[in-house]
């Protein structure tokens, strides 16, 4: 969620808890715990619902749907900012001369952005925007998947996807998460989306997740898999305490971007 002054993020949060606690909450009831106006409550489910946390219905709050995400052209322009920091933090961590796979996301998209500058980079790809982003670089040798084109985002799924990605082996996977449960479950939307990042974990020699907070305890349908197969996450702001143990014990690497400089917290 974007920052929008201590207070007002820390009852946000609190919000977002309480709606997945109980699953429905009034905004009365809201208005009452936390001591303000029922027109504040509204202009923070409006926020938290355009955000993905939650889902605004008449009355009140429930949780957001695990079926539905934000629409791509909205996820593209949400938290930009701190996508762009992650993208560069991750770009970062990949040397010249790699060979990597990238997945379908925005995020993952802003990962492609920052590498243009590289060398000789290898790159298998399901995602026709980071196609588009990187096949400018002479240096660079962009393979694309063959498969079914999803229209609303310009992703690459459906078998003939997952056996073009089984044909490689790599240095890096870079993949994006809908949604990463408390307790380290990675969840998507599709399932088709999810078999094709199956196949690149299972097919890179170290995997980078690279998502914004706002993804940390999101609800979503489909199981990918455990935290505990990515080798490093990157992101704005430190997980949830559950989250950040599960992290720990895993021993994996945890980048986290502050402002505009960038930090290894783990």
């Amino acid at each position: 969620m974007k920052s929008t002054g201590g207070a007002v993020e820390t009852r946000h949060h609190m919000i977002a808890e309480l709606v997945r606690t109980k699953g429905f909450v009034t905004i009365e009831h809201m208005a009452s715990e936390f001591g303000v106006t029922p027109q504040t409550i509204r202009r923070d489910i409006n926020f938290l619902d355009e955000e993905g946390v939650l889902r605004r219905y008449h009355g009140g709050a429930g949780v957001a749907l695990s079926t539905e995400n934000v629409a791509y052209t909205r996820r593209k322009v949400l938290h930009l900012p701190e996508k762009q920091r992650i993208a560069r933090l991750a770009a970062a961590k990949i040397p010249n001369h790699a060979s990597l796979f990238i997945s379908i996301g925005t995020t993952t998209e802003e990962v492609a952005k920052a590498l243009y500058q590289h060398r000789g980079l290898k790159v298998i790809t399901n995602n026709l925007n980071v196609a588009s982003i990187l096949y400018g670089n002479k240096g660079f040798e962009v393979i694309l998947a063959g498969g079914m084109v999803r229209r609303r985002d310009g992703g690459i799924i459906g078998p003939l996807t997952i056996d073009f990605i089984q044909q490689f082996r790599v240095d890096y996977g870079v993949i994006g998460i809908s949604g990463i449960d408390l307790d380290g479950t990675l969840l998507d939307y599709d399932y088709r989306e999810v078999r094709a990042a199956r196949a690149i974990i299972d097919n890179s020699r170290r995997v980078f997740m690279v998502t914004d907070h706002t993804k940390f305890g999101r609800n979503a349908m489909v199981r990918l898999g455990s935290i505990n197969e990515i080798d490093a996450l990157f992101t704005d702001r430190r997980p949830p305490q559950p989250l950040d143990e599960t992290i720990k014990v895993a021993e994996m690497d945890l980048y986290v971007t502050r402002g505009e400089g960038d930090q290894v917290i783990l």
